[in-house]
């Protein structure tokens, strides 16, 4: 087998069984007893051992074999779980992970894992923590039934057109002997041989309840294969512990299967129908797509919107009637198309939520304090692009959060507080945005303490804190190389962390803010947009040159008489609904050559970044135009205020402004 074909499925299945592996055992973890939750985790384990043996990854299907029979050991009650247990699996976890990583870096999955596999071998012969209970659950056991009775009419159909290709179509009953200690590990071999000699159709008990033991010492496939009934049957009894195998012929009659039901026929068609509908449905519903392939579409589909531009100009140039009603088509097809496009590249952020709970149990740990993490609105979706940056500044905010928000329990109980702290991660949509928003209950923001630190860094002087908001005060702690904390270590008090996390979210489009209740817990607000690639803005004009501004940074428009602004501290400003705002001239900030503002009045476009506001002094306004946010090149980066550039329907190029940079 080619394995190189198969290398993105496997990673991707790998990850995810990973993730369930995690999520799974941190379960667990809070119900030691609930042997689903341990099927669960045995499941994931068992399909990845199975998908690293067929890829030749001997070594991640050694380790993972390991912890499979631990964790059988488990659901057979030969051993009690513990935390010392549970810390191993989560150890032989993160070893996985680590494999699996170094195959998609190119390697070929190797670990040092000796110490590993002698602590789950240790735990699996009774040496740290044994139960000497023999009570096991049994399963309610009951005959097989006719398998052909479920069988449904996509079923049949297979049936029936292996049966005319000239398979052969076998009933199969597999006894295993009553002294058989490892059921499901039996009919794991057993159902290596079907698949290697065939396909298996249907099972009675279905899989998941033979791999979870749920059935007494019986259980029938029906399989196709080209090999005869007397070598299946060879071939199944020299798995060990099998007590007898019964392979008959099945028969596929005309009126489907011979089927009796007690439904009369018309419902039982109808039933039937809706299997099959359902199966179809079921097998066509999803698709993997390489996101390079999704990114090549999104580019050809941002050159189609700059030719749409292009074409809505011309049409309303030469005003022919006909021209445009078929530009006003193409645009309204454009974009559903757009949407469908970005729908595509929406993903939810349960990608990124999902490594926290197990992050938050270990630096809880770490930190000796008791914390639960509550995850509210994980479905929510997010470009592939912003999912992939959004990562690392949560893990800063959480890690924040843990450090210096929530005390120890002493503390908390100290002052009245429970003594399990409580961190919530949320998400959800509101307009073209997404808002994440990270609170806990801890011991909030000191502003004293802030102001302090700032002082003694430089960043502010006394008689500017005196005049601070609390925003302001709180926005001190993104600053570079801040910190309050007054013991270093491993998770923070370095001064690095939440600076990179402001940078980040702004260069993704997004904005932070930060709200706190001294002694109650703080609150930060992250804003992102839903995509990167087709924004809009309001396009206006500075002498001769074009510029795109945010739609998402502005407030409103407005015309100024010069009268109205006044001056402060050196700067223009304006009285703008009870508020004084600064006014920006992008003719100065970008240098644009010309004469300067002429005439009693200035357009200005007010644009707001939290709770701080700036007016933008243009020549005009052109409209809202929905543009192709382009990247200036490697040899154009870190440009003052411009966050990109977009090619205008008439070949022009306009220039985006970073509404961020402006308003600091």
């Amino acid at each position: 087998m080619e394995v190189n074909e198969y290398l993105d499925v496997f990673i991707e299945e790998s990850k995810e069984h990973i993730q369930s592996l995690n999520d799974h055992l941190l379960e667990l973890e809070k119900s030691p007893e609930n042997i689903e939750i341990i099927n669960e985790i045995f499941r994931s384990a068992h399909t990845l051992k199975g998908m690293s043996a067929t890829m030749g990854y001997q070594d991640l299907a050694n380790l993972t074999h390991n912890m499979e029979n631990v964790l059988d050991a488990v659901r057979n009650r030969k051993l009690t779980l513990n935390v010392d247990t549970i810390d191993v699996i989560f150890n032989a976890v993160d070893a996985l992970e680590s494999m699996v990583f170094d195959i998609i870096d190119g390697g070929e999955g190797k670990k040092d894992v000796t110490n590993l596999v002698r602590k789950l071998d240790a735990i699996e012969n009774g040496e740290l923590n044994v139960s000497n209970s023999s009570s096991e659950t049994k399963a309610s056991v009951s005959e097989v039934s006719n398998i052909q009775e479920g069988l449904d009419q996509f079923e049949l159909t297979v049936l029936q057109q292996s049966k005319e290709r000239g398979f052969n179509n076998y009933q199969v009953t597999v006894q295993l002997q009553e002294s058989c200690l490892l059921k499901a590990a039996r009919v794991y071999m057993v159902f290596e041989i079907f698949e290697q000699i065939g396909e298996v159709i249907k099972s009675t008990p279905s899989v998941t309840e033979l791999e979870n033991e749920n059935f007494g010492y019986k259980f029938t496939v029906i399989l196709v294969t080209k090999d005869m009934a007397d070598a299946v049957e060879q071939k199944i009894m020299k798995v060990s512990e099998i007590e007898k195998v019964t392979v008959s012929e099945l028969e596929i009659s005309q009126n489907n299967g011979g089927i009796e039901s007690q439904t009369d026929e018309a419902e039982e068609g109808a039933v039937k129908k809706e299997k099959a509908k359902s199966h179809q449905h079921l097998t066509s519903k999803t698709i993997r797509v390489n996101i390079d392939r999704l990114d090549t579409l999104m580019n050809l589909f941002e050159e189609l919107v700059t030719d749409r531009g292009r074409l809505e100009q011309i049409a309303n140039t030469l005003r022919n009637s006909e021209l445009q009603e078929t530009v006003e088509r193409i645009t309204r097809i454009s974009g559903d198309l757009q949407n469908i496009i970005l729908n595509m590249r929406m993903v939810p952020i349960d990608q990124v939520f999902n490594r926290f709970p197990r992050m938050v149990r270990q630096l809880t740990r770490d930190l000796n304090k008791d914390v639960e993490l509550q995850i509210i609105g994980a479905e929510t979706e997010l470009d592939r692009t912003v999912i992939d940056e959004i990562g690392d500044p949560l893990v800063h905010l959480i890690r924040n959060a843990l450090d210096h928000g929530i005390e120890t329990p002493e503390v908390r109980k100290a002052n009245g507080k429970s003594e399990k702290g409580i961190l919530k991660l949320s998400a959800y949509h509101s307009g073209n945005h997404v808002f994440i928003e990270i609170s806990d209950d801890g011991a909030g923001i000191n502003r004293d303490k802030v102001l302090a630190k700032a002082i003694a860094n430089g960043l502010a002087t006394k008689e500017q804190a005196a005049h601070f908001t609390d925003q302001q005060v709180y926005h001190l702690i993104m600053e570079s190389g801040f910190s309050t904390a007054d013991q270093i270590s491993d998770i923070s008090g370095r001064g690095v962390g939440l600076d990179v996390v402001k940078n980040t979210i702004e260069s993704l489009g997004g904005s932070i803010s930060i709200d706190s209740d001294f002694g109650n817990g703080s609150t930060f607000l992250i804003k992102l947009p839903l995509t990167l690639s087709i924004i809009s803005v309001m396009l206006t004009e500075v002498q001769d040159e074009k510029y795109g501004i945010p739609l998402s940074s502005i407030i409103e428009t407005a015309i100024v008489h010069k009268d109205e602004v006044m001056s402060a501290h050196n700067k223009q400003v304006i009285d703008f609904r009870g508020k004084v705002v600064p006014l920006v001239s992008l003719q100065k900030v970008f240098d644009v050559p010309g004469e300067g503002e002429t005439g009693d009045y200035y357009s200005v476009v007010i644009i707001r970044q939290g709770d701080k506001m700036t007016g933008l002094i243009v020549d005009s306004f052109i409209g809202q135009q929905e543009v192709v946010l382009k990247s200036l090149g490697n040899y154009l980066t870190d440009i003052f205020a411009i966050s990109g550039a977009t090619i205008l329907g008439d070949g022009q190029v306009a220039l985006i402004v970073d509404t961020n940079a402006l308003i600091k």
